[in-house]
């Protein structure tokens, strides 16, 4: 349609030569002119517009030249994705109409152009080309994608230069927050925002901050920013500054950042420091926390650094003289002091007299007594005990302190108050496998053997008699002086009643038994008045072949008794095995009896009757018959 109107145009030229001016100044003025593109050539190219109906030219050569220039330059080529400019040229309530030089304008939404204030007709506009004919024959036009891409392509650039730029927080999502930078939102991670932890994101959105573009993704379009990096920046050139003037000994003023179990970190003023545990007080204590709070601003020493790895090592407590080089005139050999516990080894305990100033009682300080101490038992961490200096070396730092030598040495008149023979009661303090320790007094005390703690039963272990805690009767049996040591007894309070039960257990006596333990080599049986017997496994056969078990009661025969050795040997089988020996003993006593009677009773009528009848041998026979049953066999004589 618009080629049939140029057309018309053309012929009304060729007509009037001065309206071909007019209109050649019209079009010219009309449509904006853009660069000149190489012409396409058409399958009707060898046409001449110029030859009316009637075959006649109206243009001269120049003249078809030039109006040849100004129908190329009539409409602008475009191609989908390309930006251009555009002059706003009308305005509704919900677009803007825009001529960027096509055949058609083009409708854009109104709310791409919120960022732009008083927006009005002949303002220029950067926009996109997004489809030149649309499905409704529509130029598509976007200004958001416009700026995107602009803004991509300054994102890339400054990911090149490293420079910084501005953008604003719009809004927080998941690991982080949204960023407008240039008209286009990049993702700043949660660990990118500070270098301190950063748990509420909330109160960054709406914030303009300064970022560095730290990774891009030019497949999908995606950037990432950090603010984090400008303060790693800031603080690295600090810390350069910091470490090129920093010396040993010198004195800096930190604030605490950060509390460990192993010590503090300090802040500098843009370099951070550790101060150790060991190099905060002069005094022992279990965590920084004690001496130091988050915030607090202390003055600490340089004690080391190392500038490749950048560490810096501080200490607190050197700013106040060593406790040791200014000992107060009470702390010296043969005083008593005060001390807390601060720790305890299986050799001793150290107590801190005064911050920093500490002594060891070792286990051979305790107590008097000769006995096994364990520190550990008789110590409690935090608990104060008075002690006696006995060394101080101030040049080494040591002091060995005592607790026994706060009384006099009970075993200087040992003998008088535990005499051998005398009884006392005694506290059982530690159970070996030979033996149970028993303390009498203060720093005295005593071994009972496994052996003589009872004359009846025998203990596989001290643990089976008595417990650690108890009170225990003893009598004094020796007296080691020299090596502090008593010689202690239990059974020695009684009698010993193996002399007196000797003709009790007999051997031979019958005694009612418990069973109390087996083994693969007998049993051990509780017999009466507290003694214990032993009987080997083919000792415990009942009669009917079956063996007697634990926890079982039975009758027991003494086959032994070993009153030097302690021992009873008993059996059960015996018991049964005696009476059917005795049965069978009586049956052949009984038999022979017999025997003897019958055989008396056959001599008897041998005298009285001199010459045998009938009737005699009748009877003989039933004798005969009556002795055969008695022995099997008959006398020759009665024969």
């Amino acid at each position: 349609m618009f080629e049939k109107m140029i057309q018309k145009n053309l012929n009304a030229d060729a007509q009037e030569s001065a309206g071909a001016d007019t209109a050649e100044a019209t079009t010219a003025t009309t449509n904006a002119p853009a660069a000149r593109e190489p012409r396409v050539e058409t399958a009707h190219d060898d046409f001449d517009w110029s030859v009316d109906k009637r075959n006649v030219t109206s243009y001269t050569k120049e003249e078809k030249e030039k109006y040849d220039d100004v129908y190329d330059n009539t409409f602008v080529q475009l191609n989908d994705g390309e930006l251009m400019s555009g002059i706003v040229v009308g305005l509704t309530k919900t677009d803007v109409v825009l001529n960027i030089g096509f055949k058609s304008d083009g409708l854009i939404s109104l709310n791409e152009f919120r960022d732009i204030q008083g927006l009005k007709v002949g303002d220029e506009v950067e926009v996109m080309i997004i489809e030149k004919e649309d499905r409704d024959g529509n130029l598509n036009l976007s200004r958001k994608q416009a700026r995107i891409t602009r803004a991509w392509e300054r994102i890339v650039e400054v990911h090149k230069t490293g420079e910084v730029i501005t953008g604003t927080v719009t809004s927080k999502t998941k690991g982080g927050l949204i960023v407008d930078v240039f008209g286009m939102e990049t993702f700043l991670p949660g660990s990118q925002i500070d270098v301190k932890p950063v748990t509420d994101y909330d109160q960054f959105v709406g914030k303009t901050m300064e970022f560095k573009v730290v990774k891009i993704n030019e497949t999908i379009k995606n950037a990432v920013v950090s603010h984090k990096a400008l303060i790693e920046s800031d603080i690295e050139a600090q810390r350069a500054e910091i470490m090129s003037k920093l010396e040993k000994g010198q004195v800096l003023e930190g604030t605490v950042k950060n509390i460990t179990d192993f010590g503090a970190f300090m802040d500098l003023g843009g370099l951070d420091g550790l101060l150790y545990i060991t190099d905060i007080s002069w005094g022992r204590i279990s965590h920084p926390s004690e001496v130091l709070k988050m915030d607090q601003k202390v003055n600490v020493v340089v004690l080391d650094f190392d500038d490749e790895k950048k560490r810096i090592s501080l200490g607190l407590k050197q700013l106040t003289p060593h406790p040791w080089d200014v000992l107060g005139e009470n702390i010296s050999e043969g005083n008593v002091v005060k001390g807390k516990v601060v720790n305890i080894e299986d050799y001793g305990a150290f107590l801190e007299i005064q911050p920093g100033v500490e002594g060891l009682v070792h286990v051979s300080e305790i107590t008097w007594a000769n006995t096994p101490i364990n520190a550990k038992e008789f110590f409690k961490l935090g608990d104060e005990h008075e002690a006696k200096i006995v060394t101080l070396d101030k040049g080494s730092r040591k002091m060995s302190l005592s607790i026994k030598q706060l009384s006099p040495d009970p075993w200087n008149d040992i003998e008088t108050k535990f005499a051998e023979g005398s009884r006392h009661t005694g506290l059982v303090k530690n159970i070996t496998n030979y033996g149970v320790f028993v303390e009498l007094a203060p720093g005295i005390g005593g071994m009972i053997h496994i052996s003589d703690l009872s004359w009846l039963k025998r203990f596989n272990h001290p643990s089976e008699y008595t417990k650690v805690g108890a009170n225990i009767e003893v009598v004094i049996m020796g007296i080691d002086k020299e090596n502090r040591k008593l010689q202690l007894g239990h059974k020695q309070l009684e009698e010993d009643p193996w002399n007196t039960l000797q003709d009790t257990f007999a051997v031979g006596s019958v005694h009612e038994g418990t069973v109390l333990r087996r083994d693969d080599k007998g049993a051990v049986v509780q017999l009466p008045y507290g003694l214990e017997g032993f009987a080997p496994n083919r000792h415990l056969t009942r009669e009917d072949g079956k063996s007697i078990g634990a926890d079982e009661t039975a009758q027991f025969v003494v086959i032994e008794f070993d009153r030097n050795e302690k021992r009873i040997v008993i059996s059960h089988s015996r018991i049964w095995e005696q009476g059917q020996y005795e049965e069978k003993e009586a049956a052949k006593k009984e038999a022979k009896v017999e025997n003897d009677k019958t055989k008396k009773a056959v001599k008897t009528i041998q005298n009285k009757v001199e010459k045998a009848t009938l009737g005699d041998l009748g009877v003989l026979a039933d004798l005969r018959k009556k002795l055969e049953g008695n022995d099997g066999s008959a006398e020759p004589k009665a024969e």
